[in-house]
């Protein structure tokens, strides 16, 4: 009996050391009012469209489109990444960004115009495909193949029409200043 416990005890204390050695990340709120893209250096809005990451060492980098944090990856490689997150296009949920899939178009409005929106599941970016009738799904692992381009057209319409997140950007930043000038 006691030789059955002191194995226990041995096995029990080995699990909890094994825990204990694993980073367990999570998702950040995101903060409208100080989180700032670090790639475009736009305003972070509480979207579909935010995603982020978290480095080993802890740092957490925030980006408005998940062409931003492509973008970052490119620029500072993908070794130091504990979790990448991005957000289910429908209910914003945060999902890891190897679990998710993804919907393609260039015609999709994204904040900087990459048009790739999110999804948590296969299921759910293939109704979005049927129901919008356009769009390709992608998984993560497609991604690190997928031509990366901004659609310039749809930038150009979106600062002559006054409409987009661009146009929302310099809007709020204007609110943003007055509010610190009083």
């Amino acid at each position: 009996m006691k030789r059955w416990s002191l194995v226990l005890m041995v096995a029990m204390s080995l699990v909890i050391l094994a825990a204990c050695g694993q980073k367990k990340y999570e998702p950040v709120a995101i903060n409208e009012d100080v989180d700032i893209c670090v790639v475009c250096n736009m305003q972070v809005k509480d979207d579909a469209y935010a995603t982020q990451l978290t480095t080993k060492d802890g740092k957490n980098y925030k980006f408005d489109d998940i062409g931003c944090m492509n973008e970052w990856k490119k620029s500072n490689g993908t070794e130091q990444i504990g979790m990448d997150y991005v957000r289910d296009y429908n209910d914003k949920s945060w999902v890891e960004f190897s679990k998710a899939s993804y919907v393609y178009d260039a015609s999709l409005r994204t904040p900087m115009a990459y048009g790739v929106i999110s999804f948590k599941d296969k299921a759910a970016a293939e109704a979005f495909v049927k129901e919008q009738a356009l769009g390709t799904v992608l998984t993560a692992g497609e991604l690190a193949s997928h031509e990366w381009k901004q659609n310039k057209d749809m930038m150009n319409m979106d600062m002559q029409s006054g409409e987009g997140h661009m146009e929302e950007h310099s809007s709020e930043e204007g609110t943003h200043s007055e509010e610190t000038d009083m």
